[in-house]
Formats: structure tokens, C-alpha cells, sequence
């Protein structure tokens, strides 16, 4: 069946999105810095013809960033995307995407009016076919081409300055794989010198909202590129589990039997390459990764270090981070106690909510767990376990902003770690996106977690049923008990009336009742005599 569904969905791909559109890739854009390209409805840049937007100069923040990156101007993630482009589409209204031509989420409609709620469900919970088109959906995005988007494989200076472009294509699967490699890659200085306590994504409160955005766009695009525009990412409960359950070939891939750091033959996965996950080396041949394939997606789930990571998460250590009331606090790294967002990422423990650098928990502890590829940030999203993992995490984040109901004000807008703060462009999307616009609830980005959404209030139906269920199991004893009470209070109302009759003889008409004419007496004893 998932080979079926796999051939057909070969058969019909459709165009992706990510990183750097392929119509900004030329060394014309470059030089002009500027990214806004034609919308193919209507020939106009940024769909400016038709009201979706227009191209518009890139406002940057200035607000005051953390101590943790003591540089500037060495990093072409810096203030980003200046380095590359200073205008890109500005798109109004329900419009988004890189000329304007995708509707923001929660939006559908040729004129992205009409609004939408999806559902993502637990992994578990899918149909035999959900789960097979889920798993096909994935081989697909792996084996298939974008046809909007390229990856950078050199820096700007490499490019010199833009004159001399650096880019080539990657599957769409893969084009993720790569971004989250590129937010989270290291510095290179001068010379051999490099910089590694540097993240865009992680290590600091832009770590949800990021994930959040990114995990939205990697459905989107699954959408578009099957044509399934109601898919909708699983996620992996893994709150109390002592193993990895879905470590299967029905689901992400067993262990293959005499290597237990591959994955079974009979996976889907098993031939996957992964990329971008050779940081040291990169690093000493002063490159970015290219995307090139560097060996087989490795996993053996629960050989990893006990002493970090004794165990899995369990639903005391979510329920204890869900109580914690600050978002993010000082310093705002991995150093942050107190703060929801470094215990949730794990670098906190999760019943004291300090920072405990021996220990990985919650979400590192997954990482960790997972033993393989998963386990080295830059080229963890290589395993697609990665996805359901940060589903679930993104479903706790979802939780805590319901119960706390913070404004988004309280994500933090200055001193922290650079690109962090609330109005940044999150690295590397083009169009450019703000941390703080996803420090909102996930209705409002329109989807939903099965296991969050509360149950619709009562009607005065529901309330009544279960008296009428019982009324309907016990009416014929009702009416049994009537016929026979019936019968036996006729008989006692005959029996006095019988007794009680007076004589005629004795009845004078002087002692009749008043308002009963003569002629009607013999009628009042009717209902006794019957």
C-alpha cells in the first residue's frame, strides 16, 4: 500500500518553498540586493497588481543585543538578510511567501479569505492509510527536487560580494535539513580561527518560535507539494515512554539486525543519506555544507549516555515546566534559571528549573536519547523522528501559552543573544519573518493538537440523556405497575361506594343535595358503579 501511494505522488509533485528563492539567486539580485520576485498570477513583482503586496525595504531592529556574540560584521547572518538582500516582498493582508503568492496559515482561498483549522494528531492515532501516506509523503519530499528554492553554499564573500554566485539545488526534504544546519552553524573568523557559542535558533528565546515557524512552513510545503493541502504533521507522545515505540518498521524504522547503529532494511529509511552533519570538517575546509550525501541516517535509540540522560521525559517533568510562569530570564542563554523556554529546551532541570549543564532533559533529552544523527544539533533534522519530536514540543509550548496567557510583549525585545530578540528576522527565511510574531497561539496560525482541544459545553440534550435512558429501560415495569395500581384502586373505590350507599327509603327528597335536580340522582353513583 505505501508503495502505491508513494508511486503516485511521484507522479504529480508540485512546487516547494524555503531559504533562497531560485529567481534571487542571480548575480543581479545579488548586486542590487534585492529579492522580490514576479508572481506568476498576474507578471508583477510581489503580486503588486493584484493587491498582494509590494516590494519594500527591510527595517531592522536596533535593539540592543546580548554579550554572548562579541562581533560584528563577520557573520552573514548578522542583522539578517542585509547581508544578501535590503528589499523583499512586503505582502498584506492574508497573502505570504517569497513573491506573495501562498496564503498565510490559517488561510485558504484564491484570495486568502477564507479562514481554516487543522488538526495534528498523535502518530499513534492515525489510520493504517494515514500513517502509510504520512511515511510516503516523507520519501517524497526526500526524493523530490524544490523547484523555487536553492541552498547557498558559500558565504557572501566567497561569492564575491555577490558577482559570483554560489547555489545549487536539494530536495525539499533535504532544503530543511540544510536550514536548520545554516541557522545553527558556527562562525568562521579569520584564519582558522571559528566561533561556536553562536545559534539563531536554539540557546535562547527564539528557540519555540523558530521551531514553530519552521515546523509550519515544512507542512505547508508538504501540502503543496502533494496536493494534500488538509496534511497535517503527526507528533510522538513520549511523556513516560521507557523505549522508543515508534522505533518499528510499521512506523520511523527498527534496528537493523546486525548493526545496531543503522536502521532495519525493511524501513523506508534505511537508504536515506543525510547531509550537513560534518560540522568539525566544514569548519576546517572554511566551507558551508553543500548538501552533498555523507553516509546512512544513523539511530540506536537508548545506547546514548545514561549519566546526561538517565531517562526519557515523564508527564511530572512536562507538568513541572508547564508551571513555571516566566518565559525567558536572564541571561537569556543556556545559563537561564527559572525560564520556561531553557527548561522546556532542556538545559534546566525540570523540577528545579536550574540550570544544570551535566544534564540534558525534555526536549535535549530526546535528542540524546535517539543516539545518532538525531543527536548532533546542526544535522538532527536529517532523522525525520526530528519532526514529531518537535510537534510534541511544539504542543507543550502551545499548553503553556494557554495557561498563562502571556502578551507578546513579554517576549523579550532586547539584550538577548543575537537574533534573538523579538523583532528580528528569524535566519534564514526569505521573505523575513520576526521572532515575535509566533509567540502567539497556534489557533491563531490555524491548527490545533488533538489532545488539547477541550470538549464543547454541554446541551440541555446531553444533560437530560441519561435520565431518559434510564426512563426508556424501565417503562414497562411503569406501565405494568399502572395497569395493576389502576385495577386494584378501582376495586377499593368500588368496594367503599358499596358500603357506604345509603338506603333509598331513608334518602327524603328535603335531605337531597342542593344544585342536583331529582331526576339526576340515579346518575351520580355512575363512576362507582362503573
Amino acid at each position: 500500500m505505501l508503495l502505491v501511494t508513494l508511486a503516485c505522488l511521484l507522479c504529480s509533485v508540485q512546487q516547494s518553498s524555503g531559504q533562497f528563492p531560485r529567481a534571487c539567486a542571480s548575480a543581479e539580485s545579488l548586486r542590487q540586493k534585492e529579492c522580490c520576485p514576479l508572481w506568476p498570477g498576474d507578471g508583477s513583482p510581489c503580486g503588486q497588481r493584484s493587491g498582494r503586496g509590494s516590494c519594500q525595504d527591510v527595517v531592522l531592529s536596533r535593539a540592543p543585543l546580548g554579550p554572548q556574540f562579541p562581533f560584528t560584521g563577520v557573520d552573514d547572518r548578522e542583522d539578517w538578510p542585509s547581508v544578501f538582500y535590503n528589499r523583499t516582498c512586503r505582502c498584506v493582508d492574508g497573502f505570504m511567501g517569497f513573491h506573495c503568492g501562498d496564503c498565510k496559515f490559517g488561510l485558504r482561498g484564491a484570495n486568502c479569505t477564507a479562514q481554516r483549522l487543522l488538526v495534528r494528531r498523535s502518530i499513534f492515532e492515525l489510520t493504517g492509510a494515514e500513517k502509510d501516506r504520512f511515511l510516503a509523503y516523507l520519501v517524497l519530499a526526500k526524493r523530490s527536487t524544490s523547484r523555487d528554492y536553492v541552498i547557498a553554499t558559500g558565504t557572501y564573500a566567497q561569492m564575491g560580494n555577490g558577482s559570483s554566485p554560489m547555489f545549487r539545488d536539494i530536495s525539499v526534504y533535504d532544503l530543511f535539513v540544510w536550514m536548520h544546519y545554516y541557522v545553527s552553524r558556527d562562525t568562521l573568523l579569520g584564519g582558522a580561527d571559528v566561533w561556536r557559542d553562536i545559534d539563531f535558533a536554539h540557546e535562547a528565546p527564539g528557540f519555540l518560535p523558530w521551531h514553530r515557524f519552521f515546523l509550519l512552513l515544512w507542512e505547508q510545503e508538504i501540502q503543496k507539494l502533494t496536493g494534500d493541502e488538509n496534511f497535517t504533521i503527526p507528533y510522538w507522545d513520549w511523556r513516560d515512554a521507557e523505549v522508543c515505540d515508534i522505533c518499528t518498521d510499521e512506523y520511523m524504522g527498527g534496528r537493523h539486525p546486525t548493526n545496531s547503529n543503522l536502521l532495519s532494511p525493511a524501513s523506508f529509511f534505511a537508504s536515506w543519506q543525510v547531509i550537513c552533519s560534518q560540522s568539525e570538517e566544514y569548519n576546517s575546509r572554511r566551507t558551508l555544507c553543500d548538501a552533498s550525501a555523507e553516509g546512512p541516517l544513523l539511530r540506536n535509540p537508548g545506547n546514548h549516555d545514561r549519566a546526561r540522560t538517565p531517562r526519557l521525559p515523564s508527564s511530572a517533568d512536562v507538568e513541572s515546566c508547564l508551571s513555571l510562569t516566566q518565559y525567558e530570564a536572564d541571561p537569556m542563554d543556556k545559563s537561564a534559571n527559572f525560564s520556561f523556554r531553557n527548561t522546556l529546551e532542556g538545559f534546566a532541570n525540570p523540577l528545579t528549573a536550574i540550570a544544570d549543564s551535566s544534564q540534558s532533559s525534555l526536549h535535549n533529552a530526546l535528542h540524546i536519547f535517539m543516539n545518532g544523527s538525531m543527536s548532533q544539533v546542526q544535522g538532527s533534522a536529517n532523522d525525520p523522528i526530528f519532526i514529531l519530536h518537535h510537534a510534541f514540543v511544539d504542543s507543550i509550548f502551545e499548553q503553556w501559552l494557554r495557561r498563562h496567557g502571556p502578551l507578546q510583549e513579554v517576549y523579550p525585545a532586547a539584550n538577548a543573544p543575537i537574533g534573538h530578540n523579538r523583532e528580528s528576522y528569524m535566519v534564514p527565511f526569505i521573505p523575513v519573518y520576526r521572532n515575535g510574531e509566533f509567540f502567539i497561539p497556534s489557533r491563531d496560525l490555524g491548527y490545533d493538537y488533538a489532545y488539547l482541544i477541550e470538549p464543547a459545553p454541554a446541551s440541555f440534550q446531553d444533560l437530560i440523556r441519561p435520565f431518559l435512558e434510564q426512563a426508556r429501560q424501565i417503562w414497562l415495569w411503569l406501565i405494568g405497575a399502572a395497569a395493576v395500581g389502576g385495577v386494584v384502586a378501582s376495586a377499593i373505590v368500588g368496594l367503599g361506594a358499596l358500603l357506604c350507599r345509603p338506603k333509598r327509603k331513608e334518602f327524603s327528597e328535603e335531605r337531597q343535595p342542593l344544585l342536583m335536580e331529582k331526576e339526576d340522582f340515579t346518575g351520580a353513583t355512575y363512576q362507582t358503579n362503573l
